[in-house]
């Protein structure tokens, strides 16, 4: 997946702090292993290190966010062949 990191504090946010941010300005990425049939997931960083992750093909549901703990967790179970 290519992502470009976005504004990073020192500090992790909240789980409630980042579920109360405006996400809707952020610049978000897809995969590049993703076709243009809007089939995909999109991922936006925020604050603190955590993203923020949509589904292009249901924008209507809520979306995902994860601190930098818990998205750095992903990545390495990913790496692992954990997922």
């Amino acid at each position: 997946m290519s992502t470009t990191p976005g504004p990073r504090t020192s500090e992790a946010l909240p789980k409630a702090d980042l579920y109360a941010l405006d996400v809707s300005g952020l610049e978000r990425r897809t995969s590049s292993f993703s076709q243009n049939n809007s089939n995909c997931v999109e991922v936006a960083h925020l604050p603190g290190g955590g993203v923020v992750i949509t589904d292009s093909k249901r924008p209507d549901r809520s979306d995902l966010r994860y601190d930098a703990a818990e998205w750095e967790a992903f990545k390495k179970g990913i790496l692992a062949g954990e997922l």
